[in-house]
């Protein structure tokens, strides 16, 4: 009886097995540009406000996760940065070349029809340089840091008339992790000689402050989907008697597409379940 008991449970197992819905898992990929306004003071390389114009390329990747797609989504990230600023007089322009890469996971919740709110952390990294091209003692500034933190966001779906309609807000604030910056008056030729002390600080929110902020809306024509929106940038790093601080408005274009990544040979199962 025994025997049978662990035979009947051995089938069971593999029917239900193979009766469960297959899962498919599309990658959601945004192109966007941006383009507006920064407001930045730079005190390394100038101890004056500058005002000008900011523009980024950014990727976004987004796939629900294998273990549970229903709850939990990963999103990936890159961005490149490039402005350039000057004081009010009209002189001394400074460059601005930012790359960043971040990765993060994301809980999800439909809490009412058309609603769902999305909650989690992610990390990033980002690397730069700010260049005065009139400043000949200290002619750059580089920009380097990994931070972590949580990262939130709510969506509203619906139509606008025939057109699917979706709005978003998300945002993002860094919590902990590491940032350089030099001692006050250090030429980077120095650093180059051997003098690398505190050069790496911990990040707070005291000394490293920077919330993202988008508000986009997609609006989905067949199988493409336009994207436009608004991004508000905010920056405050303190160190070494050193202030950098940026503030951003940008306007946001982009396409968002979905897509399947299927090995050869495969096809696609017309009973599978698609989870976007």
């Amino acid at each position: 009886m025994t025997m049978r008991r662990a035979l009947f449970l051995i089938m069971l197992f593999v029917a239900l097995g193979c009766a469960a819905q297959e899962v498919i898992r599309p990658v959601t990929s945004a192109y966007m540009i941006e383009g507006g306004s920064a407001h930045v003071t730079a005190t390394y390389l100038s101890p004056l406000k500058q005002s000008g114009w900011h523009s980024a390329l950014v990727y976004q990747r987004n796939q629900t996760m294998r273990f549970n797609p229903q709850r939990w989504e990963m999103e990936l990230g890159g961005r490149i940065d490039f402005g350039r600023v000057r004081p009010d007089y009209r002189n001394a322009p400074i460059w601005d070349l930012t790359l960043n890469l971040s990765w993060g996971m994301l809980w999800r919740y439909d809490f009412a029809p058309g609603w769902r709110v999305l909650a989690g952390g992610y990390t990033d990294v980002t690397l730069g340089v700010l260049y005065a091209s009139r400043n000949s003692n200290n002619p750059a500034s580089a920009k380097a840091s990994w931070t972590i933190g949580p990262r939130a966001g709510i969506r509203w779906s619906s139509r606008l008339g025939k057109i699917p309609l979706s709005v978003a807000y998300k945002g993002d604030i860094p919590l902990t992790g590491i940032f350089f910056c030099p001692e006050y008056g250090e030429l980077y030729y120095e650093i180059m000689l051997g003098n690398r002390s505190g050069l790496v600080h911990g990040a707070w929110p005291g000394n490293f402050f920077r919330l993202r902020n988008l508000l986009s809306a997609d609006f989905q024509f067949g199988g493409t989907t336009l994207r436009v929106g608004y991004r508000c940038d905010v920056e405050s790093i303190k160190a070494n008697g050193i202030i950098n601080n940026a503030l951003t408005h940008t306007a946001v274009f982009g396409i968002v597409s979905n897509w399947i990544s299927l090995s050869p040979g495969r096809k696609v199962n017309p009973d599978a379940k698609i989870i976007y």
